[in-house]
């Protein structure tokens, strides 16, 4: 099978990821060309992937490719996007696939039109540990899931005039733009959203206009809990990136950063009582290791070798359109809750009700119901 011929478009933080995952491909793809608004990174990027072309204009490469990898600021995703999908081309889009709800219909219909693949990259549900983590809960291979948390501690500070700065070209703040990736994957865990909180701050982050720190809970059918810290103000870190798993049966770990997923067994008879007296916790040396992978990759690779598995079989990718979507507009009505001080009412977003409907991120009037009671 002839090789898929890809475009680049957009140069920036990436490239150098990009570049250990098209080599992990092989001869399945070709980087035709790539592109970026400033010609050196463009050059750079073509030199770094082996791509014979390096243009400003992403549009020159249109006709010289079938595929187009979508790495740009996020208010530019939906122009792009729509552009390239209509030439005909099929589209793996960064996080988060557009800034808007309107946007998102727009290119999920005109990739039906077209009769070409949308996929936006979230390359979190691919990494080894998380999709373990996955086929272990689907499975209740240690019990009932309870709670659901991810931590994402890190420090991301870019220089003045930098895009993600602004919240206009981000989408909003730290939690939408990173932590997309989390809500994406609470619900790939635990089903329909129910309802949930959202509370973000600046403080420790001023050079962000909206939050660069975020907490969400978010309650889900049948009672679990789902909950996301994320910050691009640490300082310092313990957790790093982990997932933390409550299960009847013990407490699945993914330490993300060390490349490591542990099960730690529950507390041998009653568990421990009378305040801070007696066994708090597992010892760490009992817990059983289930997996190990490098800790020096990001493990992007599994996300391309998926879309390229899908532009061959014909088949929908796993973070396809719709599942994107999803997500997004729990954040908008997450934001939009905390706005108006409320519990945000998530109901009406699965994938099996009517999603494609315009609107749907706005909260609806029975939010009320869960408005907050002065103290």
């Amino acid at each position: 099978m002839a090789p898929h011929r890809l475009a680049v478009i957009g140069c920036g933080d990436m490239e150098d990821a990009h570049r250990q995952v098209f080599a992990e491909l092989g001869d399945r793809v070709e980087v035709v060309g790539t592109a970026d608004v400033v010609p050196e990174r463009a050059r750079r990027a073509a030199a770094l992937l082996g791509a014979r072309r390096a243009v400003t204009d992403y549009r020159k490469l249109l006709d010289d490719v079938d595929a187009c990898l979508v790495v740009t600021p996020h208010d530019l995703h939906h122009e792009i996007g729509v552009t390239c999908l209509r030439a005909g081309k099929h589209v793996l889009m960064e996080k988060p696939m557009a800034v808007t709800e309107a946007q998102c219909l727009d290119l999920i219909h005109t990739a039906a039109v077209a009769g070409t693949t949308l996929m936006t990259a979230y390359p979190m549900r691919f990494h080894p540990l998380v999709a373990r983590v996955r086929e272990l809960v689907a499975a209740r291979a240690y019990g009932e899931v309870f709670q659901v948390s991810i931590f994402t501690e890190q420090h991301t500070e870019h220089p003045e005039g930098h895009w993600i700065r602004s919240a206009a070209r981000l989408g909003g703040g730290q939690f939408f733009s990173h932590g997309c990736h989390y809500v994406d994957l609470l619900l790939w865990l635990l089903g329909r959203p129910v309802r949930g909180t959202h509370l973000g701050t600046r403080a420790g982050t001023p050079w962000m206009e909206r939050e660069g720190t975020s907490n969400a809970t978010i309650e889900f059918e049948g009672g679990a809990l789902g909950y996301h810290f994320g910050t691009w103000g640490a300082r310092a870190t313990r957790h790093g990136y982990a997932i933390h798993v409550h299960c009847a049966g013990g407490m699945l770990e993914a330490d993300l950063t060390g490349g490591v997923l542990y099960a730690h067994k529950p507390w041998p008879g009653d568990a421990p009582r009378g305040g801070l007296s007696g066994r708090l916790s597992p010892d760490p040396a009992d817990a059983e290791v289930l997996m190990t992978v490098s800790a020096d990759s990001k493990h992007l690779g599994a996300e391309l070798v998926h879309f390229v598995d899908c532009l061959d079989n014909s088949s929908p990718p796993l973070t396809d359109g719709p599942g994107s979507l999803q997500g997004l507009r729990v954040i908008w009505r997450l934001y939009e809750a905390e706005q108006e001080g409320v519990v945000a009412d998530l109901r009406g977003l699965g994938l099996d009700e009517e999603w494609d409907r315009p609107g749907l991120a706005q909260l609806p009037a029975a939010t009320a119901r869960y408005r907050r009671t002065a103290p």
